[in-house]
């Protein structure tokens, strides 16, 4: 425990200057009425802020009045006997109030401390059972580098300082950069780096994990907006027949029903038929329902429903029509009474 806070247990009513003031808290000063911990006001205590709105030290909690430190760490407050703590800016940190605490020593993942000598199961999914969260780490610090943490006031545990290396961990270290999968050959490693290299491991392929299905995710919809462009495109052109069949490659529904309204036909329904690349298309023409089958690509006839048979030749005339021109040959072949229908539709 740093000499100042012995000094505020020995003495916590404030009868003498724990900070070597010439003139002593509480006499010819009358801040010091009520200053029973005996705080310098204008020099401020150095503490560590874990969020929320207190702080703590020595035994002691202050209330934090006004505004909050905009990130966790460690801060310069102005304390009052009251148990009222005021920011007033940020601070290095203060090796001496880590002094005098519960110590752990171990290894850090992340803010996660796998303390040496721990019984340890090789599971990374266990890492929280495991370990111990540490508030304020130093940024920067590299992989399976020891540290130290201290138990602070009860409160949380608070990185401390980095602590000698045991050996292995450089060994350690390459194996985890050239990918390996485990530390058979690396001599000393203790349970508790083994189990961090574990946790490392997993660290980086759930990252990668991650980062892959972003990326997949990215490219996905790409590939849709990509997509509805050329879709867009296409219906932007639905009036000239180029257009429809740029369009039946993305949504054929709206280019056989654009097909249809050349002539004036209806679009009733649609489904593939099974064989690769035809569908199935029910319309209604002048008042009456028709059933043909159309190549999905082309929107080209390949069965029309009705009989387009040349009796002269035999020769089989569906493949020579399209969506848009089916219908006027069917209109052709009624006026002429000639019209004979395969694909009877209710």
């Amino acid at each position: 425990m740093s000499a100042l806070w012995k000094s505020l247990l020995a003495d916590p009513v404030g009868n003498r200057d724990p900070v070597g003031n010439s003139d002593p808290v509480g006499k010819g000063d009358p801040v010091g009425m009520n200053n029973p911990v005996g705080i310098n006001h204008s020099a401020g205590i150095v503490l560590p802020w874990f969020g929320g709105r207190a702080v703590f030290g020595g035994g002691r909690r202050w209330s934090l009045q006004g505004p909050s430190p905009d990130e966790q760490g460690w801060h310069r407050f102005e304390v009052d006997g009251g148990r009222r703590a005021r920011w007033r800016g940020v601070a290095e940190v203060d090796g001496e109030r880590l002094e005098g605490y519960e110590v752990a020593c171990g290894y850090l993942v992340g803010d996660r401390l796998i303390p040496d000598g721990a019984r340890v199961a090789p599971d990374p999914r266990r890492i929280v059972e495991q370990t111990l969260k540490v508030e304020l780490v130093e940024p920067g610090l590299d992989r399976f580098c020891r540290v130290r943490a201290v138990k602070y006031e009860g409160v949380a545990w608070v990185y401390a300082r980095q602590e000698f290396p045991l050996g292995p961990e450089g060994a350690v270290l390459e194996v985890f950069l050239d990918r390996g999968e485990g530390l058979g050959a690396v001599p000393g490693v203790t349970p508790a780096l083994d189990l961090s290299f574990q946790f490392e491991r997993f660290r980086r392929d759930q990252a990668e994990a991650r980062r892959r299905a972003i990326e997949a995710r990215a490219q996905a919809e790409a590939a849709r907006a990509a997509a509805e462009a050329r879709r867009r495109q296409a219906a932007a052109m639905v009036g000239t027949g180029e257009g429809r069949r740029r369009l039946a490659a993305h949504d054929f529904e709206a280019a056989a029903r654009a097909a249809l309204r050349v002539s004036g036909s209806e679009l009733l329904d649609h489904r593939a038929t099974g064989n690769k690349g035809e569908v199935l298309v029910r319309f209604r023409f002048a008042g009456q329902r028709f059933e043909c089958v159309v190549d999905g690509r082309t929107l080209g006839i390949i069965d029309s429903g009705i009989c387009l048979v040349d009796h002269a030749t035999g020769e089989k005339g569906d493949t020579y029509f399209t969506l848009e021109s089916l219908p006027v040959v069917i209109e052709q072949a009624r006026r002429e009474g000639r019209l004979v229908i395969f694909r009877h539709v209710r």
